[in-house]
């Protein structure tokens, strides 16, 4: 019976070193479920501020953006006008470019008629300027009438 005894007696003291452990181990848990209890506790009060300030940003991007819509609304008509500026100058410059081709064309054709008729020095600036002056007249007389003249017909 000394056997068992001893037997019984080192499973006591085993038990006895396991509980010691557990015990620790436990009351390491317990301290650690008190903070997630404190933390837990102190969760609604921050999820209320978190909410608070996020519905005062979101009204304040609304403002902001009601804001931007109005200064958008008065600038619009200015963003028109400068559309309408540009396709005006548009169409300027385009029919400036007709009426320069056709003057660059009908100047070479000038110049080739001088070459032809061989006439140079002062007699040849003159007859380019006559024929300068009577072609910008002959273009005049073509928009007073509201029909193309032939040079831009013919380029038509």
């Amino acid at each position: 019976m000394d056997f068992l005894g001893i037997g019984v007696f080192i499973i006591g003291i085993v038990f006895a070193i396991v509980s010691i452990f557990l015990i620790k181990a436990l009351n390491n848990l317990a301290n650690v479920l008190n903070g997630v209890d404190k933390t837990v506790e102190k969760l609604p009060d921050q999820l209320d501020q978190v909410m608070t300030q996020t519905s005062d940003v979101l009204h304040t991007s609304n403002d902001t953006l009601a804001d931007v819509n109005e200064k958008i609304k008065a600038l619009s008509p200015l963003f028109y006008i400068v559309g309408d500026i540009g396709d005006s100058s548009r169409k300027l410059t385009s029919s400036l470019v007709n009426v320069t081709a056709s003057m660059k064309k009908n100047t070479s054709s000038g110049e080739t008629k001088v070459k032809e008729k061989d006439v140079s020095g002062l007699y040849g600036a003159v007859a380019l300027g006559y024929y300068l002056t009577q072609r910008r007249k002959a273009l005049k007389e073509a928009a007073a009438a509201g029909k193309p003249s032939k040079a831009s017909s013919a380029e038509s």
